[in-house]
């Protein structure tokens, strides 16, 4: 008797009682030729993942997530609700993946997998702890941000402190996995807070975007994009005692082997949420054609301060890319050539802020969604 065939993971979701009707945010400003739409709201939302259906989840940091039915819509978006409860907090990490049709979500200690029925709104599976993490307990940096590409899941496990050499050796790493969470190492290290991760849909090369350590010369350490998955073996990001260009911040420090990130952006900006556009996007709601191919970067903003303002303000910022190499060189004395303000206006002048944006995540559209952890509110950005 023959094997059988996988089934494709493709279904239609039930109707969904409709969410709102799609409002401007006011206060945020968009380039020329997109305009921004507020489509839904999940409190303390984190990271984002779209399933096939164009259904969006939602990671938060509490112990569950969210769905957004149809938030792929010409019009109103589906009415938000929890999708599934995780055992653990938070659960600021979501994934999908179409080869093992299921959702992966990235906790505190754990990463979970569940099984995905086409068109589920809410979980018809219960959670499946795949691999644990931050095993020598807690501290700081309690987020695990997943991606996968191909049969690969990757993890992002953030460092216990500011500055510190670790013992448990799943901190400041990305690790990688089988889908089922065997064969499990580390693909990165001393990588502080690696977020921000992202998979290129032409290439399968997993990206990084990394929030960097306080404490230092004013304006340094810059905060790095990186694309890992080019890096032979192991690479070494070199935290806590090597930053940006082999710049030694550590007495004795010996930065040789340190990896040098092809994008930079300045200290303090917090990077949370990666998406890579298609190279050929398209769709009925595709963005403008020169953001194919390029990085969407959503950035915290940072509590640093000065005069009683944050020195980084929230930002979505866009890096031009060709492949897996941005369109411009790191400039060591300015951070800010490589990119430029998707989205803007977050943080007023006076220093108060309206919003800070966390997930970002492409639509099957071609469109782009950005989620905000200070207003629970979910964006769509389309011509």
């Amino acid at each position: 008797m023959p094997a059988p065939q996988p089934q494709p993971c493709t279904g239609t979701p039930p109707p969904a009682p409709a969410g709102p009707p799609p409002t401007t945010p006011p206060g945020l400003q968009v380039p020329a030729g997109v305009r921004i739409q507020l489509i839904a709201n999940v409190a303390n939302a984190r990271e984002l993942a779209f399933l096939p259906t164009g259904d969006l989840l939602v990671g938060t940091l509490g112990n569950t997530i969210s769905i957004v039915p149809s938030a792929d819509a010409a019009g109103n978006a589906g009415a938000a609700q929890v999708f599934a409860t995780l055992p653990d907090s938070p659960a600021a990490g979501v994934a999908f993946s179409a080869n093992a049709c299921a959702i992966y979500v990235g906790t505190q200690f754990g990463v979970y997998r569940i099984n995905y029925k086409p068109g589920d709104l809410i979980a018809s599976s219960s959670p499946q702890q795949i691999a644990s993490v931050r095993t020598g307990g807690g501290g700081g940096h309690v987020t695990t941000t997943v991606a996968v590409s191909a049969n690969t899941l990757y993890a992002s496990v953030g460092s216990s402190c500011n500055s510190c050499s670790e013992s448990d050796p799943t901190r400041a790493t990305i690790q990688q996995m089988a889908l089922d969470g065997s064969n499990r190492s580390a693909r990165a290290i001393h990588i502080r807070n690696a977020i921000g991760l992202a998979v290129n849909p032409k290439t399968g090369v997993l990206w990084v975007g990394d929030a960097g350590q306080d404490d230092l010369p004013v304006g340094h350490p810059y905060e790095l994009l990186d694309p890992v998955g080019t890096r032979a073996g192991v690479p070494d990001y070199g935290w806590p005692n090597c930053e940006e260009n082999h710049q030694a911040y550590g007495s004795g420090a010996s930065c040789a082997n340190q990896t040098v990130p092809l994008v930079e952006f300045p200290a303090y900006q917090t990077i949370i949420g990666v998406a890579i556009v298609p190279a050929n996007n398209s769709g009925a709601f595709a963005l403008p054609p020169q953001y194919n191919g390029g990085a969407f970067v959503a950035m915290h903003g940072s509590w640093h301060q000065s005069g009683g303002i944050p020195v980084a303000p929230p930002r979505v910022s866009f890096v031009p890319l060709s492949g897996d190499v941005p369109a411009s060189s790191v400039n060591w004395s300015d951070p800010t050539t490589q990119w430029h303000d998707m989205i803007s206006g977050f943080q007023t002048p006076s220093g108060s802020r309206i919003g800070r944006p966390t997930g970002v995540a492409i639509g099957p559209q071609g469109d782009l969604f950005v989620a905000d952890d200070l207003t629970g509110d979910i964006y769509r950005i389309r011509p």
